[in-house]
């Protein structure tokens, strides 16, 4: 029964709860990327620079069987998801300064600066 236990305390912790959904989030961004990479910049951007280049079919190119075209594909899909991530993320730094930077109310003085204020301003005023 101990090791039921032990188990039952370790997936409900929050740790574990966290990264669940931490992976699942991932998953789904993961797809929201991806999807942006295939179905807009790539016949936007990557398919009519490829065209220029004369290398519309990029990833059926091979040389004694060895297919170094879909490698190739593989390695500009991965650079333009990295890129598209990197643009994702420093966007959302940059929204995280702001708020940071914006400017907040100075908080209310303690009791303590209330009543040191009070006492020298009536040591001012006998003075």
């Amino acid at each position: 029964m101990g090791i039921i236990k032990e188990f039952k305390e370790f997936a409900v912790k929050g740790n574990v709860l966290d990264l669940a959904v931490g992976v699942i989030v991932g998953a789904a961004f993961g797809k929201i990327v991806s999807s942006l990479v295939e179905d807009i910049i790539t016949p936007l951007l990557l398919n009519p620079a490829l065209k220029a280049a004369g290398a519309e079919n990029i990833a059926t190119l091979t040389w004694n069987g060895v297919k170094y075209g879909s490698f190739i594909a593989a390695v500009i899909n991965f650079i333009c998801i990295a890129f598209v991530l990197f643009l994702i993320i420093k966007g959302a730094n940059n929204l995280k300064k702001k708020e940071e930077a914006a400017p907040s109310a100075p908080p209310a003085p303690t009791k303590e600066e209330v009543l040191l204020t009070e006492i020298r301003d009536l040591l001012k005023a006998k003075a």
